[in-house]
């Protein structure tokens, strides 16, 4: 698989856009769900976890260009604070809609909430298997489970169907031997689509290869992951690396390839020398990759950048064509 660029797929002014997921309605236009929040609240980039919301964007195209349409679930301060980097899928007749929360503002309360739909009009709802705030997963309170250790709570789902189980993919920042911290994977595995999910107690990637916003999708009856090269092992952190995993559970680092670079390699660095850059290098890094999968196939990757170009915008969606070779 390669990469082209097509192009910035949603920008707000006087906000920054994050990690936009797509998903086909079924009247055939494209939706994204991103994580929004104003660039005036904050000094820095830290509204993310502290005055997040999830934005609702439509297009007729996965190419774009996406209207911003309206507001798919709140910012409710408290004890559900700043929803972010939202995943949209839909399994067995239902729209899924996976995110993280916070409370009041505290990273090391990061937990995973589902919500559920019959369609796409954002009447969200909490999943059965959930708390009645939809929270669907914590970091875990048993001490022989991995992530028991883990910082930064439970964070980045990412979600498939695979053979008759679901897979919840998730993040931690756990304990690494002898000391320091590591960005690892784990997986929780439900019966039914609304869960309950159960922490599986090993990890399924190696603490010493460390990754970030992974995209779980299934291909070829297998399991594959596109992420973040975080700890730069194939190139540079700008880029992202394609994992794949025969079985859901293992995925083996002496498998895992290149997949795309940083956007200054698509664009030029002339093309992003007078950039705003908020988050990463000048170069724009390629963050959050979120997949739209056409008869089977990734077709389309969107990207979250923190650099723009444009004068009182902030980060933003771009769009990526996956081409087959």
């Amino acid at each position: 698989m390669s990469f082209e660029y097509v192009g910035i797929a949603a920008e707000q002014k006087g906000m920054h856009v994050w990690g936009s997921s797509p998903i086909i309605g079924p009247e055939g236009r494209v939706h994204l769900y991103a994580a929004q929040w104003p660039m005036s609240t904050q000094k820095d980039f830290s509204g993310w976890f502290k005055d997040c919301e999830i934005g609702h964007y439509v297009s007729d195209s996965p190419e774009g260009p996406f209207e911003y349409i309206g507001l798919a679930i709140a910012d409710k301060d408290g004890q559900f604070n700043s929803p972010h980097n939202p995943t949209i899928n839909y399994m067995d007749g239902l729209y899924v809609l996976s995110f993280i929360v916070n409370e009041n503002n505290d990273l090391k309360t990061q937990r995973i909430v589902m919500m559920v739909a019959e369609d796409l009009n954002d009447n969200w709802r909490p999943a059965s298997g959930a708390e009645a705030d939809g929270t669907m997963l914590r970091k875990s309170a048993d001490s022989t489970v991995w992530s028991f250790t883990a910082k930064l709570g439970c964070s980045n789902p990412t979600l498939i169907k695979f053979g008759n189980k679901y897979h919840l993919y998730n993040k931690s920042v756990v304990r690494k031997q002898p000391k320091g911290y590591v960005y690892t994977y784990g997986v929780a595995i439900a019966d039914k689509l609304e869960g309950p999910y159960i922490h599986r107690k090993e990890r399924i990637t190696s603490p010493s290869f460390p990754l970030e916003d992974a995209y779980a999708f299934t291909m070829n009856d297998s399991v594959f992951f596109f992420s973040r090269d975080f700890g730069a092992r194939k190139g540079n952190q700008g880029g992202g690396l394609l994992w794949k995993s025969a079985d859901g559970i293992n995925f083996p680092t002496e498998k895992v390839t290149r997949a795309y670079e940083d956007l200054a390699h698509y664009l030029g660095e002339e093309a992003l020398e007078h950039a705003h850059v908020y988050r990463g290098k000048k170069h724009g890094h390629l963050e959050r990759v979120q997949i739209l999968s056409i008869d089977g196939k990734p077709a389309y990757a969107y990207f979250a950048v923190g650099l723009n170009v444009k004068d009182g915008y902030g980060s933003g969606s771009h769009v990526f064509k996956i081409v087959h070779e």
